[in-house]
């Protein structure tokens, strides 16, 4: 059975990260103001990444570094989970992206280089869904539950319903999907900023999911996979506060991962809470979260491939 974290994570170091027009369209999170494209603002990324990835490393987290190439420019390719995922079975998968400027981050020399030192037992691709301007933006779309195989997945421009059903047919998993939205009522883009899962707790912004049947349907499937439910409000998502991943450092030890945004955010109960089960590493990168609109979780992809 497939754990639901694991050691190695995947990270790729930005050359050109900066405000993503394209993808403003559809995330809320982004900062548009005008110094979002400055070569300031994209060096500061670059320290918030370099420091990002030596306190993983400090735990004992084995970080694969990739780099973004310089040409062509892809602003987001910082936030790689949502275009690949990993598997413990050794499948690998690539997904279709709302954006012509974030299709570009597929890689095929990144997938070539893990797979010298992965197994990778099976591939599929799912970007051929963009012709019918279908997508579904991996692990941001979707919130797995690895060990129950259960994906939980907030439905949106950017998350579709037919190849959320493709992917669970062809992983054997179970779909739980609903509509999430934020104070204005606008649906919120991916799923990992209200949301996220580990092997004994859910973070989750109840609140954002407005139908109280596909509430309660949400809250009886994580507790009846034995989570304990760890809510958190609307503010506290602007803040990052869903956009959590567990991982696992020296000596097995468990940590959730968060940026400093979240964690100043959080309640001393729900700190606690967390820290009831791991430690937490939380991580200052304010600039990727202000004009990226994503945060630490969109920054890993996890890797659960077997080694070779």
């Amino acid at each position: 059975m497939e754990k639901q974290y694991t050691n190695s994570i995947m990270m790729i170091r930005p050359s050109n990260f900066m405000y993503n027009e394209e993808t403003a369209v559809t995330n809320a999170f982004q900062s548009d103001d005008e110094g979002g494209k400055s070569n300031s603002i994209g060096n500061a990324a670059v320290q918030e990444f370099d420091n990002f990835v030596l306190q993983l490393k400090a735990i004992g987290v084995n970080v694969i570094v990739m780099h973004d190439t310089l040409n062509p420019i892809k602003p987001d390719a910082v936030f790689p989970n949502n275009w690949i995922s990993f598997h413990g079975n050794g499948t690998l998968i690539t997904y279709p992206m709302a954006t012509a400027n974030r299709r570009i981050e597929r890689r095929e020399d990144i997938i070539d280089a893990l797979g010298l030192i992965f197994k990778v037992n099976h591939r599929y691709s799912f970007e051929s869904s963009e012709d019918d301007d279908q997508f579904l933006e991996g692990t941001g779309s979707m919130i797995l539950d690895r060990p129950n195989k259960i994906v939980y997945a907030c439905l949106s421009p950017r998350t579709n319903i037919f190849l959320l059903d493709r992917f669970c047919l062809l992983m054997n998993y179970q779909l739980v999907s609903f509509f999430s939205t934020d104070q204005n009522n606008k649906e919120i883009y991916h799923t990992n900023v209200m949301m996220a899962i580990a092997d004994k707790y859910a973070v989750v912004c109840l609140e954002s999911i407005k139908d109280e049947d596909k509430r309660n349907e949400v809250i009886h499937s994580l507790e009846n996979s034995g989570k304990e439910i760890i809510e958190i409000s609307f503010d506290q998502v602007l803040q990052f506060a869903g956009n959590m991943l567990q991982v696992e450092g020296s000596g097995g030890q468990k940590y959730m991962v968060m940026s400093e945004r979240a964690y100043n955010s959080l309640s001393k109960e729900q700190i606690n809470a967390i820290e009831m089960y791991d430690k937490i590493l939380s991580i200052p990168i304010n600039n990727i979260e202000k004009y990226g609109g994503g945060s630490v979780r969109c920054m890993m992809a996890e890797v659960f491939l077997p080694k070779k």
